[in-house]
């Protein structure tokens, strides 16, 4: 097994904080670049967002791409992204009082702001699709919930008693498996029914998937054919014509992913200049320390 990436915080004249990255990347399902440990178990958290939204796109095939780019989306709770939400739920006969994904701190209290709101309206969705009730929709024993975990285990070609699962910021099933079985799920994407539409949603509205300044929606804004989520406590998932890729900061601190992308990016030959050096501003707006490889 390669060493993890190192990737450094330097503040002048020294280094302030060292993070270790593991990445894997794959073609045709083969491993094409990888570093740290391929195999090591990672939280998706909301990386597993287009995968979730699989069985709404089965469900509403008349869902317009906003609506299906919002539920795949960690959004940053912009009129935009309001608007998007207020559509999905629209679309498929829901209702803000339904959510339940709780408030997120420094937004406003109404679920609707939250940054899983439109992964929520997505849920709601399906669950009146398949006449299932939409109270308790976010519990691990509602048949929802056992459905998204059957789909994340088939997108990443694993029993789903190999996946491991816990609770998810906004309250839903969170799961965990290894950075090479996520970078096939993201590979396969396009190939799973529904996939199709998710991954062109996400392409046609990137700035939906998080917002202005996100690693996800820059990389995908400056390589149009990438779909990429990126997850909490340092995950970034990426996919397109048949290649996926997975890195997961050690330490959880997702400014190490940019550098690391680069790496990895260069590997498959697909160069990201402007990841590799990551400058980090003050409370003046003044460059103050910059993150690159060790």
């Amino acid at each position: 097994m390669a060493e993890p990436l190192r990737v450094a915080v330097r503040r002048g004249t020294f280094v302030e904080s060292v993070h270790e990255v593991h990445g894997v990347a794959l073609r045709e399902g083969e491993i094409a670049v990888s570093f740290g440990d391929p195999s090591l178990t990672a939280s998706l958290r909301s990386a597993a967002k287009p995968l979730q939204a699989l069985p709404l796109a089965r469900a509403y095939p008349e869902l317009g791409d906003e609506e299906l780019a919002i539920a795949a989306a960690s959004h940053y709770g912009t009129p935009r992204h309001i608007d998007a939400v207020r559509k999905l739920l629209a679309a498929t006969g829901g209702n803000e009082d339904e959510l339940d994904c709780g408030s997120q701190e420094g937004r406003p209290p109404e679920p609707i702001y939250d940054n899983c709101s439109g992964k929520h309206a997505g849920m709601i969705a399906t669950c009146r699709a398949h006449g299932w009730p939409v109270e308790g929709y976010r519990r691990p024993d509602h048949p929802l919930q056992q459905l998204l975990l059957e789909e994340v285990a088939a997108a990443a070609e694993l029993d789903p008693a190999e996946v491991g699962t816990g609770i998810d910021g906004c309250g839903v099933v969170a799961f965990a498996i290894p950075l090479e079985r996520a970078a096939l799920a993201f590979s396969r994407l396009e190939s799973l029914e529904g996939g199709d539409r998710v991954a062109g949603a996400m392409r046609a509205h990137p700035e939906l998937v998080g917002g202005e300044g996100a690693t996800d929606t820059v990389l995908m804004q400056s390589h149009p054919g990438t779909v990429a989520k990126g997850g909490a406590d340092g995950l970034l998932c990426a996919g397109g014509r048949g290649t996926g890729l997975a890195l997961k900061v050690a330490d959880g601190n997702s400014r190490a992913l940019r550098p690391a992308l680069a790496v990895l990016a260069a590997g498959l030959g697909v160069p990201l200049p402007d990841f590799e050096l990551v400058s980090l501003p003050n409370r003046h707006g003044e460059p103050a320390a910059t993150v690159a490889l060790l």
